[in-house]
């Protein structure tokens, strides 16, 4: 069954606790991107994984192949269980940050998510890069070279799920983020679509984050998502 990872998409520290109270026992998987890591560093990861908490880091790592397997390395001190790096990084560096997540001890060992293409991206801004491709074969083709070179799975739009699961392996997790339930806005997303549909498709774990956050009652909002989740 899929699984609903919640992003602390908050500007510090000091704005985790009252998430986590607010949502209790309701979710047990939580996202840790850029800016709350730059707010508050390892210790908000270690403070959140304190509490009994999975954790998902998302950092999107993209730098050379040695810098990306130490900073893969460090992380899996910290005990993720998952952490990303942009596909874009080429198979030299998923490589090695493959190869620094399978020497890590027993219990430690990070599973990798490679970027495909940032889901507040639409074919137009693939022009601006000059990528000639049409946005679904650039998320496919980026999708296996991750998983050839050792990528446990891939972060992608819903809108791409479906195409993935047909073209990966069983096994490879696809991890969605812009997922709206219905009727709620888009805000910067572009290729979005209902927990309903990315779990139909196959995603393997859906990140959501305003919709939860923002809403007057979070721990309701999150058992909404997870019984649209289960249809």
């Amino acid at each position: 069954m899929a699984e609903l990872i919640v992003a602390l998409d908050v500007p510090s520290p000091e704005a985790v606790p009252p998430v986590l109270a607010a949502l209790g026992e309701t979710v047990g998987f939580y996202k840790i991107g850029i800016e709350l890591f730059c707010a508050g560093g390892p210790a908000v990861v270690q403070a959140v994984a304190g509490t009994g908490k999975r954790i998902f880091l998302d950092l999107k790592l993209h730098d050379i192949p040695r810098t990306v397997a130490r900073a893969v390395a460090a992380a899996a001190r910290l005990r993720v269980e998952l952490m990303t790096l942009h596909a874009a990084g080429g198979r030299a560096m998923i490589d090695a940050a493959a190869q620094a997540a399978r020497a890590c001890p027993t219990g430690q060992r990070p599973k990798l998510l490679a970027v495909t293409m940032l889901t507040s991206l639409e074919q137009a801004d693939l022009g601006d890069l000059g990528i000639g491709r049409a946005m679904p074969d650039q998320v496919a083709a980026l999708a296996r070279l991750a998983l050839e070179a050792g990528a446990d799975g891939v972060v992608c739009s819903p809108r791409e799920v479906g195409r993935l699961r047909e073209l990966l392996p069983p096994g490879a997790l696809l991890v969605t983020p812009g997922v709206r339930p219905a009727g709620a806005a888009t805000g910067d997303q572009k290729r979005v679509a209902t927990p309903a549909a990315a779990v139909r498709d196959g995603a393997t774990h859906l990140v959501v984050g305003r919709p939860i956050l923002d809403a007057p009652d979070p721990a309701e909002a999150a058992r909404a998502i997870l019984a649209e989740m289960r249809v």
